[in-house]
């Protein structure tokens, strides 16, 4: 049965919406970048708070990420974070903040003012999405969203779901998250995929140009017609970049259920 979203009412009510970003690589820093402009849609549509973000990666800038991602060869050498936020502070004259680490949750333990409401995940490995997951029955236990970006070579998806915690209850309604309808994006026995290429060649090969943008700008879009209008009808979408066609993920708790199982029946073992 397909249901209607609605955006909790104190999330955006006299205080900024906190945003934490975690991935400053093709996918995380197309996110970061098209930010401000929500910030700015926001302001214009009544919530002069606007959003407060902050962007964590302990990845420092290689001469092949000058390739598919916004950074320059004086940029080489330097932390991706710092380098995204400095810029976006300079030309926005906002005050967001560089985390120049990998993700951990304990650095939102002793300040929960500090803790998101909405995570963004832009990560390529299924261990770095399960530290994320973990962390929302902890440090995290307040975050409102999770919004989870990935792609491979030609396709790509972005899903939003509310983490079951102490601010996500269960209910029918609840929107649920990328991990608990694909549970093998976060299953570290599967395998990781190849890691990136250190050749600008290689890396163009494996992987279409504007993949990441394009999941980025609408994922962007998305949470734009959430915050405005306050409800949505889908949670997120899949991206076949070969093809050009989009797939729309609806919020419909019978599709959830036949996702789940799914992905609960086991695979045939082949005959050798």
């Amino acid at each position: 049965m397909r249901i209607e979203h609605t955006l909790p009412e104190e999330l955006v009510r006299n205080r900024p919406l906190r945003i934490l970003v975690v991935g400053a690589g093709g996918t995380g820093s197309a996110i970061v970048m098209g930010l401000p402009f929500l910030d700015q849609a926001m302001r214009v549509w009544g919530h002069r708070f606007g959003l407060t973000v902050a962007l964590m990666d302990a990845d420092v800038v290689t001469e092949t990420n000058c390739v598919r991602q916004p950074f320059a060869a004086s940029d080489i050498g330097q932390n991706k974070a710092t380098v995204l936020i400095n810029r976006i502070n300079l030309f926005w004259g906002t005050q967001w903040q560089a985390v120049p680490s990998n993700f951990h949750a304990r650095s939102f333990e002793r300040n929960h003012d500090r803790t998101p409401d909405l995570v963004i995940g832009c990560v390529d490995t299924r261990a770095a999405r399960r530290a994320i997951e973990g962390s929302f029955s902890r440090a995290l236990n307040h975050v409102f969203y999770w919004l989870d970006l990935g792609n491979n070579a030609a396709s790509g998806q972005y899903v939003l779901g509310q983490p079951l915690n102490a601010r996500n209850r269960r209910k029918a309604e609840r929107l649920r998250t990328v991990s608990e309808l694909y549970p093998e994006i976060v299953d570290e026995k599967v395998g990781e995929d190849r890691l990136p290429s250190c050749s600008a060649l290689e890396a163009l090969e494996r992987q279409e140009p504007f993949i990441n943008q394009t999941l980025a700008a609408s994922a962007l879009a998305m949470l734009a017609q959430l915050l405005r209008y306050g409800r949505l009808r889908h949670h997120g979408a899949f991206l076949n970049a070969k093809t050009g066609q989009m797939c729309a993920l609806p919020i419909d708790t019978v599709l959830w259920r036949k996702t789940r199982r799914r992905a609960k029946k086991p695979v045939a073992k082949k005959n050798l």
